[in-house]
């Protein structure tokens, strides 16, 4: 298996369950839902995302012929010392990480030593083993993934409101506004939300107000 990744650096997990999280994040290319270039921006599926996944020239990353390759590197990335009362994290993210992650890959990443998560956009399944999953949804695709650790909901979403998902079973419902122009209204409009459903928690992208990765 040939992994292609765009990037692989060490920070803190900005938003969602784990904020707050020394982690290793490891961002695979390509994602079933957008090419990546603004050209093709229009015609997506998902119009909103913020991230740049194209390409395998950010840091950290390349082409990695092996699981222990790609485990090898994340270990590389991983800046602090080892714990025994904290466990290294990887963040397996993209674009969509399971069009890439498999079984093998998971596999290495614990024998290295790291508890391992994805966050996905729900549209296929995932490989066994991991520790933690985080599914995004987004509005026009079709969710495979209805189960799991954390539902984080991007809001608002015209065609996809939280009551859609509400009865899946996830162990917490994560609402974040959308970043953009009207981030301080949606952000408000998520708050209420919350207080008016309290099964949903706020999440914030706090990275971006941080200014770090």
């Amino acid at each position: 298996m040939l992994y292609l990744v765009k990037e692989i650096f060490y920070t803190l997990q900005g938003e969602g369950a784990h904020a707050g999280r020394p982690a290793v994040f490891c961002r695979f290319t390509g994602c079933n839902l957008w090419t990546g270039h603004e050209e093709h921006r229009s015609r997506a599926v998902c119009q909103f995302c913020d991230t740049d996944f194209v390409g395998t020239d950010g840091p950290g990353g390349g082409r990695f012929r092996s699981p222990e390759e790609l485990a090898g590197a994340v270990a590389a990335a991983w800046g602090a010392p080892r714990h025994a009362r904290a466990e290294p994290y990887v963040v397996c993210t993209g674009g969509e990480p399971l069009l890439q992650l498999d079984a093998p890959a998971v596999d290495a990443f614990h024998r290295a030593g790291f508890s391992v998560g994805v966050e996905t956009n729900g549209t296929r399944e995932p490989p066994p083993g991991l520790d933690w999953v985080c599914v995004s949804p987004k509005a026009g695709a079709a969710l495979k993934l209805d189960h799991g650790h954390e539902l984080k909901l991007v809001y608002p979403q015209q065609a996809a409101p939280p009551e859609a998902f509400e009865d899946m079973s996830f162990e917490r419902f994560s609402l974040q506004p959308m970043d953009g122009p009207a981030r301080e209204r949606n952000t408000a409009m998520a708050i209420g939300y919350c207080l008016a459903h309290p099964q949903w928690r706020l999440s914030l992208q706090t990275h971006k107000y941080l200014g770090i990765p």
